[in-house]
């Protein structure tokens, strides 16, 4: 079943680079979307199957391929990985649906969208940590020619500078999966929890900082973020909304899944570290985000602070702030694919991204009232408030980080009120006020937004909202698979609390 999760969208790409029927850019893009929606369906018909109280992984699937080399075929999901395939799904199909009617190329552009999930979805299911890399690098080649080629005036700056940064990441990672196999004995590259028990304490240390530097780059973190305001920036709208709402996943995802999971000693002796950068990142992304007028630059940013809050969680590693993670990433990844499409939407409609020149946009009658509607929901779920999927995930972020860092959890709480002040800012500065005048004085009139337009907004904005209120459709999925992670007596869960020699409270499961 996992491998149809991977083959209907290398299938559908390759169709469409080599089927010559296909001659119209409308049948173009309606092929890719069918492929994109059965491979929705298909997520949803594993997870309509899937075992939300079993820990383990699940649809296991092996095959030998490379044994020489340790590479083998092997794909399995559990219950961190199933919500991010998922998440994956829905916004290619976003995506897609979204792309301009008239873009150049479309046989070419719509392959590249389709293997971009291949590669990604491969990622999510990888049980090999060399099948792992392989696909971490597939999803390189299709997001740098998207950038390159349909991007803004800057693209090849962006894409060249994206293609670097994420070609170190991808050197880093592979030289410390070859380090803990090599260092352990092990005879395959097949991922096990306990690989890095025989190893000591430094050279665990070693290989995680590895980890680190090439996943902190992925997400990223501060001082590693230049290249993703750039991408932002040049990427067309729907590439925009991969980037913020799937791809920077692969990084906290990465974290979790070989940081967490296959270092917990090293993990527990750098959490402190870990947690004061999270504050970095935090407090850096607000600040910057504070100081933009270009509204996508602002979104941009404002991912990078809010990957802060996820490395906060992660660095905490107790039961609850594990599961905040999952849910965070999931959170982010609609919210910020929402504020993308939007701005997308204004830039279309008004030609310009410049909070000095917007004005009005909420007007009733001659200017976007619904986006602007859609934008101030957006913004709402993204600083934290009540109702919102963003609140509950940012809350339980906090409450489940505060008993291991205290002042470091104090200090990201002071990020999402500086990210209510940008956005603030960004509202009252676009969508509210007069409507911009012309020089003979008469106002604008913006051209209308079609409802085709509106729906995938309409859609995302009513998941923040269903997610906001049953947050545990999220994660009641994620529960048992985290509670893995944190069985270790060296997790940061198991210390001692500092003030009385008594383990740290861990809180019940939000599900229950």
């Amino acid at each position: 079943m996992l491998s149809l999760l991977l083959w209907i969208p290398l299938a559908g790409a390759i169709a469409l680079a080599l089927w010559p029927q296909f001659q119209t850019v409308r049948q173009v893009k309606g092929f890719a979307l069918a492929v994109s929606v059965l491979a929705l369906v298909w997520t949803a018909a594993i997870g309509v199957q899937f075992d939300v109280t079993a820990a383990g992984s699940q649809f296991q699937e092996t095959i030998p391929w490379l044994d020489d080399l340790g590479l083998r075929y092997q794909v399995g999901v559990d219950g961190l990985s199933y919500p991010l395939v998922a998440l994956n799904s829905l916004l290619t199909c976003i995506a897609i649906y979204s792309s301009d009617d008239e873009i150049e190329r479309p046989r070419f552009y719509y392959s590249l969208m389709l293997l971009l999930n291949f590669g990604v979805v491969g990622a999510f299911l990888a049980e090999n940590l060399l099948l792992f890399f392989l696909f971490y690098e597939i999803e390189l080649i299709p997001l740098y020619l998207l950038i390159g080629i349909w991007g803004g005036a800057r693209r090849g700056y962006a894409a060249t500078k994206f293609l670097i940064y994420t070609a170190v990441s991808g050197i880093a990672i592979l030289g410390s999966f070859l380090g803990l196999v090599w260092l352990s004995g092990a005879d395959s590259f097949a991922y096990q929890p306990d690989l890095a028990n025989a190893l000591s304490l430094t050279q665990q240390v070693v290989l995680l900082g590895g980890l680190l530097l090439g996943f902190g780059i992925k997400i990223p973190l501060v001082p590693l973020h230049t290249w993703l305001p750039d991408a932002h920036v040049e990427a067309s709208t729907p590439v925009s909304v991969l980037l913020a709402g799937v791809l920077l996943k692969l990084g906290t995802y990465g974290l979790l899944r070989f940081g967490v999971g296959l270092f917990p000693e090293a993990w527990a002796v750098l959490a402190p570290w870990l947690a004061s950068w999270a504050v970095v990142s935090v407090l850096y992304g607000a600040f910057t985000a504070i100081a933009q007028t270009d509204m996508k630059k602002m979104v941009a940013f404002s991912s990078v602070g809010h990957m802060g809050f996820i490395l906060l969680a992660a660095a905490a590693a107790t039961p609850l702030s594990l599961v905040a993670v999952e849910l965070q990433m999931v959170s982010h990844g609609l919210i910020s694919a929402l504020l993308f499409l939007l701005v997308g939407v204004v830039y279309k409609k008004t030609g310009t991204r410049d909070l000095t020149v917007l004005r009005g946009l909420l007007n009733p009658e001659r200017g976007l009232p619904v986006i602007g509607s859609l934008m101030v929901v957006g913004v709402m779920a993204s600083a934290g408030i009540p109702g919102m999927v963003g609140f509950i995930s940012e809350f339980l972020v906090f409450r489940g980080s505060f008993a291991a860092f205290p002042v470091q959890t104090l200090l990201c709480m002071v990020g999402t009120g500086l990210t209510a002040v940008y956005f603030l800012l960004l509202v009252n500065q676009a969508f509210f006020g007069r409507l911009t005048t012309r020089a003979d004085g008469k106002v604008v009139t913006l051209p209308p937004v079609a409802w085709s337009d509106r729906y995938p907004g309409i859609i995302l904005a009513i998941l923040i909202v269903l997610f906001g209120l049953q947050p545990s459709w999220i994660t009641g999925w994620t529960e048992s698979s985290l509670t893995q992670l944190t069985t270790t007596p060296t997790s940061i869960a198991a210390l001692p609390d500092a003030a009385d020699g008594s383990a740290v409270p861990v809180p019940p499961a939000l599900a229950h």
